[in-house]
């Protein structure tokens, strides 16, 4: 309805001039904030507390630390292993070591988180939970360096350094979430998919 109604109040104001740029932004902006962080809240609430476990709140702390966690092994991967860079123009710091570093690290760290935060939840896979382990840690990965080099697209489009000045040295609220807005809905569909008993 968001859409609609945004391009809707566009044309009633007569903006002609940029019509499809302004438009662009708004559809991205929804997209990347309501939409695909949107993800996390629905996690809250469709899974049902099973013998006392808030089994919601479990995934969305699994999603949060497997997201940052990543962020950080790719850091540290990059700064101390990296040699090779994949999309100089685009973010320069990044490298194929910090990439494969954080993968690996990452898909370690869910093979230890899943059996400790979801408990009941291997006993709903359709596969096997270190395959879906495996799955969330390698594709949380990706999603994750996805999100952090779009979100440095989109701040060297609009010359920019930081995306707000809300958190000093931190580079601004967008800069702490580029990764979940693309680990989010990659998680919930995986989880959904092949839990579809779990909710």
């Amino acid at each position: 309805w968001m859409f609609m109604a945004l391009q809707a109040a566009m044309v009633m104001r007569g903006q002609t001039e940029g019509f499809l740029k302004a438009a662009g932004t708004l559809y991205w902006g929804l997209m990347a904030t309501v939409y695909s962080l949107g993800h996390v809240a629905y996690l809250l609430v469709l899974p049902k507390e099973e013998e006392g476990i808030a089994e919601g709140a479990a995934l969305v702390l699994a999603l949060l630390i497997l997201t940052e966690f990543n962020d950080v092994a790719q850091y540290v991967a990059g700064k101390t292993l990296g040699r090779h860079k994949i999309i100089p123009r685009v973010s320069p710091a990044k490298t194929w070591e910090g990439f494969l570093g954080g993968l690996v690290a990452t898909v370690v760290m869910a093979f230890a988180l899943v059996p400790l935060l979801l408990p009941h939840l291997p006993s709903t896979l359709t596969i096997p939970w270190w395959l879906y382990a495996t799955m969330i840690g390698a594709g949380l990965a990706v999603a994750g360096f996805f999100g952090d080099v779009t979100e440095s697209a989109v701040k060297r489009d609009l010359g920019r350094k930081d995306s707000g000045t809300m958190i000093p040295g931190h580079g601004g609220i967008l800069d702490r979430v580029d990764s979940l807005i693309f680990t989010a809905p990659l998680f919930f569909h995986v989880t959904r998919y092949f839990g579809s008993t779990y909710w």
